[in-house]
């Protein structure tokens, strides 16, 4: 036949939409042209196809070839549409039937020898293609990422002639299927490690069981850094779900997916990191930290060095738990539910209330110091720890706390209340917050007394009641009392440590 029609999928942030390939032969001077939006590596990809076609012993057609990468408005990119638009080409000339690629999709590199090669951002395709109830041909290499995608026939190919004698039924290639899954749980440090600090231990044991954002604050050396590196230790196992989802955003940028199969991301950008860097974006929007740190932890270490304008463009995502990148020519919405865990010093020195050291930073400094965080941001982060310096005697110590299996424990036990509820407590809506609280008269009149001398805004008076509704889990209280709101305000207080920075 002189037209042929192959499925495959185009790469558009985290969505991978249908693209159909049509392959018209007609008479005419011989020449090949590519029409569908094509970016330079799709136009490259005439030479790709023509070379791979001819080493791997086929012919190639002596005739007028006309390529449509349908729907035409939606720009392509990448060398995936190698091996579609090579398998079109054969079905147009008659040397492969139609019939053969019907119920199939195919995406693939072509190396001038015929060989495949593997291209990125496979498990989106391989969701999809599932959700059509289509095959999935592709590069071997890519077999063992598209077999996540779980009831789906994946059928890996090393080289353009295996394609083609399965497709001719010479050789029909088994489908894949992946080996057992790899451990949930890489080694993580230990908990246990951490001496002394019981009031940040227990911060980010709340942190943990409720999904709270967290910021420790104190002079340099006391373990601030080393306490948010145990947090995803005691953090429980991705669920199916969240691992495929952290699994597809880390399929995109191309990053490793098996040997992190079922861990929570920690991600830890540079202070320098540009906005871009740090939510994603670019001419062609790609995910950004926040993605990568999806149903994980990031880290920001020196929170005051950040540039200012890059911590701001933290503030919707903290909120909204996703974040949309516009473009002049597309919009992607990547996934950005996270933690967020900072770390920071009370001034330039790092010295400001350590006893151990005298301050030597002017009121000046400290003030510009601190002003590179915002009120709003401040505003956002539930728990703000100090981490004071440890006298010598506790340093030396040879006793350690509870290891992050003990609380790990806790941790889960706290969440499993929170599932029946539908979400973790750092999710709730506000109504159905307040009903969970459910805060009596005398309560609600010292809540509000304090709330007023403490100048705390109304999104600070709700996180007050998500901490404490945390505490109570743990606790195994049906609703939080005044214990556990005094605790919670207690985690809102850094102001003789930070100067008081209108945030809290």
């Amino acid at each position: 036949m002189a037209l042929a029609i192959i499925n495959t999928r185009a790469g558009l942030g985290l969505e991978a939409p249908n693209v159909l390939v049509e392959v018209h032969l007609t008479n005419g001077l011989p020449g090949l042209a590519i029409v569908g939006l094509p970016e330079a590596a799709v136009k490259e990809s005439r030479e790709r196809v023509r070379s791979a076609l001819i080493n791997a012993g086929f012919d190639f057609p002596t005739r007028r070839i006309t390529l449509n990468l349908a729907p035409a408005d939606l720009p392509k990119e990448g060398g995936r549409f190698d091996l579609p638009i090579a398998l079109g080409i054969l079905v147009a000339s008659g040397q492969i039937p139609g019939e053969a690629v019907e119920d199939l999709e195919c995406l693939g590199e072509l190396a001038l020898d015929g060989k495949l090669r593997p291209v990125r951002g496979v498990l989106p395709a391989a969701l999809e293609a599932r959700r059509a109830g289509r095959a999935l041909l592709l590069p071997e290499s890519n077999a063992d990422e598209a077999a996540l995608a779980g009831d789906l026939a994946v059928l890996p190919a090393a080289d353009l002639p295996q394609v083609v004698a399965h497709l001719l039924k010479q050789a029909p290639i088994t489908p894949h299927q992946l080996g057992e899954r790899p451990a949930p749980r890489l080694a993580e440090p230990d908990l246990a490690e951490v001496r002394g600090q019981h009031q940040a231990r227990r911060a980010l044991e709340v942190a943990a069981s409720g999904g709270h954002n967290l910021l420790f604050a104190g002079p340099p050396g006391t373990g601030k850094t080393m306490l948010a590196s145990r947090l995803p230790g005691i953090l429980p196992p991705l669920q199916e779900d969240e691992a495929l989802e952290v699994a597809a955003v880390r399929s995109v940028c191309g990053l490793p997916i098996l040997e992190r199969w079922g861990q929570r991301p920690f991600r830890t950008p540079h202070h320098t990191a540009s906005g871009v860097a740090l939510v994603g974006g670019g001419g062609k929007p790609r995910p950004g930290e926040i993605s990568l740190a999806h149903h994980g932890v990031l880290f920001l270490d020196e929170l005051p060095e950040f540039d200012r304008r890059v911590l701001e463009v933290l503030r919707e995502p903290l909120e909204s738990g996703q974040i949309v990148v516009s473009r002049a020519l597309m919009q992607s919405c990547f996934p950005a539910r996270f933690q967020l865990v900072a770390a920071m010093n009370p001034c330039p020195c790092g010295h400001l209330g350590d006893p151990r050291k005298a301050c030597v930073c002017t009121p000046a400094q400290v003030q510009r110091y601190q002003a590179r965080i915002s009120g709003p941001l401040l505003d956002r982060i539930d728990l703000q720890v100090e981490v004071p310096a440890l006298p010598a005697a506790q340093l030396t110590e040879q006793r350690s706390g509870e290891s992050s299996d003990v609380v790990r424990r806790r941790v889960l036990a706290a969440r499993q209340r929170q599932a029946q509820r539908g979400a973790l407590n750092a999710y709730l809506p506000s109504s159905t917050l307040e009903d969970l609280c459910a805060l009596d008269g005398q309560e609600r009149t010292w809540l509000a007394d304090v709330l007023n001398r403490l100048n705390l805004s109304a999104r600070a008076y709700h996180r007050v009641l998500r901490v404490a509704l945390t505490l109570a889990d743990l606790a195994e209280e049906p609703r939080p009392r005044q214990p556990q709101l005094m605790e919670a305000i207690g985690y809102r207080q850094l102001d003789r440590l930070i100067g008081g920075n209108g945030g809290a």
